[in-house]
């Protein structure tokens, strides 16, 4: 059996496309001579629609004289492709347009990834070499105003359809330049879509919409990809229409189904070093616009007491993801976020601090195959004899592998019921008697 788990293997990079590879070698050449034949001090005067039609005829001058060289549709690929060359990402453009890639990764000019329903696999596309992905990297973060060099060899910055960007060059990446895009859809998931994927069942679905609106405060922890931004915007939907909620984030994803919603994004350093607005800054300065909610895309530093201080004061049923293996281990995380702040509070104040701030935890995973699942609901019930009281309410338990490799499993709810029932009862909400009765429901 040991033998068997740990076969070795000789992994070969996989080959490619000779004719692709000419391809995109011969549009690189096109590119920079269309390049050199614009005059490129009236390009910014010209409408752009005009810009594009100008620019489409100049390439299919240039590319008359290449009939030897293509075919009818290699022709009109190419002058597609050209577009997208001059507008567009490049040979990245046609990944953008599919609405079932969450994620494109591109390890080099000749190695480039998607994520499709979860599930990682190896493309087509190809980059001419590595000075042709370096200028599409360049044209990316020069959009949104960034830069990446020797100097900054790193950027995080946000594309105008809400995509996330992720760039590392040479000399911190070797082997020459990464690029990663992390995708959002433009209309979010709902809580019926999360029930019809197979995420969570009816019953917590109906819990967790009755503690939003109820106004309990919640965390949602997850690993990367789990779906925790997902979870939070469906349910931003039970949130009453006439709140104010405030989101502050690093990079902005959340599309929350609401009508009242000021979004607020953290600001990175100039070229000087200096100008940069932290989410602490943001969480502070929401305090004065009148936030009834006030929603944190992902807490990961200093502005976790802040976040706190927000939900012990006025602030119920506000909202945040963390990053973190279990419930236990986001609770862990968030004190060591609170250290970061500087101030010497004792283990036991934090603990209770926390405690009496949130409410309910959410725990998510990416289980095999790339499905994702609420794999816990659990109440902080309180604070006792220097730990918190941790009680489960629904949870997951994973049972096997079918014969595709997706994990298998089942939903169950623990018995236990919630102390924040009052506070649900109380808002008038009235839940199923038997919502929470010990059993175990086929996933």
């Amino acid at each position: 059996m040991i033998a068997q788990l740990l076969k070795r293997r000789t992994v070969e990079p996989a080959a490619v496309d000779p004719s692709e590879l000419e391809f995109q070698r011969l549009k690189t050449a096109i590119h920079e001579e269309l390049v050199e034949t614009l005059d490129l001090s009236v390009v910014e005067q010209i409408d752009e629609r005009l810009l594009g039609a100008e620019i489409r005829r100049l390439a299919e001058e240039i590319c008359l004289g290449l009939r030897k060289q293509l075919d009818e549709a290699g022709h009109r690929q190419m002058l597609d492709e050209l577009m997208d060359e001059i507008f567009g990402l490049g040979p990245l453009e046609k990944l953008m347009q599919d609405p079932a890639i969450s994620d494109i990764l591109v390890n080099g000019p000749h190695e480039v990834f998607v994520e499709r329903r979860g599930r990682l696999e190896r493309t087509e596309v190809v980059f001419a070499d590595q000075p042709h992905l370096m200028r599409i990297i360049q044209r990316i973060v020069s959009r949104v105003g960034r830069r990446v060099d020797e100097v900054s060899p790193m950027v995080d910055a946000r594309l105008p359809d809400g995509s996330r960007v992720n760039a590392v060059i040479p000399p911190l990446a070797l082997g020459g330049p990464k690029l990663s895009i992390r995708r959002f859809g433009t209309k979010p998931l709902s809580a019926d879509d999360l029930q019809r994927n197979g995420s969570a069942r009816e019953e917590m679905l109906e819990f967790l919409a009755a503690a939003v609106q109820a106004r309990l405060s919640c965390l949602i922890s997850g690993g990367t990809g789990a779906g925790k931004t997902t979870l939070l915007d469906a349910l931003s939907a039970f949130i009453p229409d006439g709140e104010r909620l405030v989101t502050i984030e690093d990079s902005a994803e959340l599309i929350l189904c609401h009508p009242h919603v000021i979004r607020l994004e953290t600001r990175e350093p100039n070229v000087e070093g200096t100008g940069a607005t932290t989410q602490r800054d943001l969480v502070r300065n929401s305090l004065r616009m009148r936030p009834d909610r006030i929603i944190i895309g992902e807490v990961r530093g200093a502005e976790a007491l802040d976040m706190l201080q927000a939900m012990n004061t006025g602030h119920e049923g506000s909202l945040t993801t963390i990053h973190a293996n279990d419930t236990r281990d986001a609770l862990s995380r968030l004190e060591m976020m609170i250290t970061m702040t500087g101030f010497d509070l004792p283990v036991s104040v934090m603990r209770q601090y926390i405690a009496s701030g949130i409410r309910l935890v959410v725990h998510l995973a990416r289980l095999k195959g790339g499905g994702r699942r609420i794999t816990r609901i659990s109440e902080i019930a309180g604070y006792a004899d220097g730990s918190y009281r941790i009680e489960d309410i629904f949870g997951f338990r994973q049972t096997g592998v079918d014969a595709e490799g997706n994990a298998t499993g089942e939903f169950y709810a623990t018995g236990y019921r919630p102390r924040c029932l009052a506070q649900i009862e109380a808002a008038g909400i009235t839940l199923h008697e038997n919502l929470f009765d010990a059993r175990s429901v086929d996933s």
